[in-house]
């Protein structure tokens, strides 16, 4: 059974439980970024025109790495971006066993757009679905995901804060998808409990190569985001003098 799901629609009591949920966690996200850390970000109008202005029915699909359990959402809250606009905020996806642990927090994370995602559970679970749905009728989705290094349990104070982000990266499916069936054809795979066939008509040797076709793209593309951002400055974050 989804996890309160009926919080997490657009028109429960009118919107206002998640315009207040934007409010509190944006002027936090703000006070955090650019009171309490001084916060450089490149490449923002990239991502601005994203969010503000893409195409009607055009997902976004962002991914990012890391610094701190809180980064998402309190990384929003730099200069000029629109946190606090709840049409505009980003679907993510949370993990269950920190964010969802009783009804207070599940409702708090469901009216802030959040999706209960089973760490672990793999790409085929419930709530996967429900992210699809978003993607499908235009939203933004970002998972919940790190690559790189540990993350603190909390955001980092006093800090120079960097973010990097990437141009877009686009995705022919259908190229994609034949390339996928093409290598599949050459591999031998033990069954992992994928679906048999999915509506795409692809098997399960075919679905993981196309898994891991986009995964090494996206992969080698955050290599390259923090390899610019070591050389901006050594290190993504780093103590002020």
């Amino acid at each position: 059974m989804r996890k309160m799901e009926w919080a997490a629609r657009a028109e429960h009591l009118g919107g206002v439980p998640r315009k207040l949920v934007f409010l509190a966690v944006g002027a936090l996200a703000k006070a955090v970024v650019n009171l309490f850390n001084t916060t450089t970000v490149y490449n923002v109008e990239t991502l601005l025109r994203l969010v503000r202005s893409r195409p009607s029915g055009v997902p976004l699909l962002t991914v990012s790495n890391h610094m701190s359990t809180m980064d998402d959402p309190l990384m929003w809250g730099f200069k000029d971006f629109p946190i606090t606009d709840p049409k505009l905020g980003r679907w993510v996806l949370a993990a269950e066993d920190i964010c969802f642990k009783n009804s207070m927090l599940s409702y708090f994370f469901r009216v802030g757009k959040c999706i209960p995602i089973t760490r672990g559970g793999g790409i085929y679970q419930e709530h996967m679905n429900e992210a699809l749905d978003h993607l499908r009728d235009g939203s933004w989705v970002m998972p919940e995901k790190y690559i790189f290094g540990r993350r603190p349990p909390f955001p980092l104070w006093n800090r120079e804060i960097r973010i990097v982000i990437g141009e877009p990266m686009m995705f022919d499916l259908h190229e994609l998808k034949q390339r996928a069936v093409e290598m599949s054809k050459d591999l031998s795979f033990s069954s992992v409990g994928w679906p048999n066939t999915t509506p795409c008509g692809l098997d399960e040797a075919a679905q993981r190569c196309l898994y891991n076709i986009i995964s090494e793209r996206i992969r080698v593309a955050m290599e390259g985001l923090r390899n610019v951002a070591a050389s901006a400055g050594k290190t993504v974050l780093k103590p002020r003098n």
